[in-house]
């Protein structure tokens, strides 16, 4: 009996070295692409001032510290994790990123990038989304002799994914400054009509490399955020402009999504979210000031040590000048999760991951 349990032990630790690790069938992996607004700090690791790496980031995180997520707390993809019953995902860059931790999916996203490569180009070394790409190609590969190429397929297919891009590529490209490189390139609808091309390319791209559950956002209130509030609004009424362009964005990602489903078939669901006015949420003292910052809404520069803080964080919609409190995000996840088709179309995660449990 001795001999049998050694020569069982011996074989486990071969396996293990092997890393024949096996998917727990009830498995969902979670991919995430896109900017700030999801990005849960592959930017620590980056020579980059698009950092959320220093207090008071972090101060409602389990850990009351920053960890890279531009949130006071959890971040967007934080509580999606929490609500599918899985592990928060660890950023692509973490060495932590190994293994077994590997079969609950990755963080690709990356503050201050865009749709196009320009964006973002002032906050210098970023993860654009092509190189994205290119990590989620690379993250298969160990995926895949971790657990074999099959098993690998079945995991990515099988897996859910959100990309949150668009909204950098108006405020920190077109808007950026005045008579802007893009802005003297092309009129704002033409803008949007080439910024709705090349995410056709993206999307496409990510069906190639094997996403079939895709969330894609739409832009939210440009306008409207206590950062452009300050630069654009005396009276704190929204920036029409930037509405417009939001305006001009959100249908058009909405049609191109429609033709993306009906194009590729009934094995793919790209699903699109509105980002609705975030006033509109119950319980919100303000959505003009945020919480975090100096100046006219708390809307000038990095939220710092030095900045003016709220002392309740949950009856502040906005958390810094651009990003959701970690209050404000758990009600877009659940509006994800149990959403009409007012702001999920054409089906909430929910009816998503029922009918992938039947299937």
């Amino acid at each position: 009996m001795e001999s049998f349990m050694t020569l069982f032990i011996s074989l486990l630790e071969i396996l293990l070295a092997l890393g024949s690790w096996t998917v727990p069938s009830e498995a969902k992996a979670f991919f995430v692409f896109g900017d700030s607004l999801v990005d849960n700090g592959n930017n620590n690791f980056l020579a980059t001032t698009a950092r959320a790496d220093s207090p008071p980031y972090g101060i409602d995180y389990p850990t009351h510290r920053p960890t890279g997520r531009f949130s006071n707390g959890l971040n967007i993809p934080d509580i999606i994790s929490e609500q599918i019953g899985a592990e928060t995902t660890l950023p692509y860059l973490s060495p932590e990123l190994r293994g077994e931790r590997l079969l609950v999916g990755a963080n690709f996203a990356s503050a201050g990038i865009g749709i196009l490569n320009d964006t973002g180009i002032q906050f210098f070394n970023i993860i654009r989304i092509n190189k994205q790409l290119e990590y989620f190609q690379q993250y298969q590969r160990r995926l895949s002799s971790l657990i074999g190429p099959v098993q690998s397929q079945h995991l990515v297919n099988g897996a859910l994914v959100l990309i949150t891009l668009g909204g950098n590529d108006f405020v920190n490209n077109y808007y950026l400054v005045p008579y802007s490189a893009r802005s003297r390139e092309f009129s704002l609808p033409d803008y949007v009509q080439y910024l709705i091309s090349e995410y056709k390319k993206i999307l496409a791209r990510l069906y190639e490399l094997g996403a079939r559950r895709v969330l894609v956002t739409g832009t939210g209130p440009l306008g409207c955020v206590p950062a452009e509030l300050a630069l654009r609004s005396r009276t704190g009424d929204c920036d029409p402009e930037l509405e417009r362009a939001g305006d001009l964005f959100n249908p058009q990602l909405v049609q191109l999504l429609a033709d993306l489903n009906r194009q590729i078939g009934a094995d793919v669901i790209y699903i699109y979210y509105f980002f609705n006015y975030i006033s509109n949420f119950a319980g919100f003292v303000t959505s003009k000031i945020a919480c975090c910052g100096q100046g006219p809404y708390n809307g000038i520069g990095l939220c710092t040590v030095a900045s003016n803080l709220c002392p309740n964080r949950d009856i502040y919609a906005f958390w810094d000048g651009f990003h959701p409190s970690e209050k404000a995000n758990r009600i877009i996840v659940s509006q994800f999760m149990t959403g009409s088709v007012e702001y999920m179309n054409p089906m909430n995660l929910s009816t998503i991951l029922a009918m992938d449990e039947k299937a």
